[in-house]
């Protein structure tokens, strides 16, 4: 696992976290792994499309945060679904 995943990761699961205090989700623990989810995701997708070069931390961090932010609005639209 590379240094850029596990930035990934770190973001993905504060997203999550911080989710969990303000949006309806599937709990806690639910929304940090959706989190994690998405924040690999997002990862992997902009290293893939090579899609920014800010710095050696700051691209795997934004695109941690913004993967696992799509990821969580997802799962708050999903939630409130009736």
């Amino acid at each position: 696992m590379s240094v850029d995943s596990i930035v990934s990761l770190i973001s993905g699961a504060i997203v999550g976290g911080l989710a969990s205090m303000f949006a309806r989700g599937f709990g806690p623990v639910g929304n940090i792994a959706a989190g994690l989810v998405g924040g690999l995701a997002g990862g992997m997708v902009f290293d893939t499309l090579d899609f920014m070069n800010v710095g050696d931390l700051a691209d795997p961090a934004i695109a941690g945060f913004a993967g696992s932010a799509l990821t969580m609005a997802v799962v708050t639209a999903i939630r409130r679904a009736p």
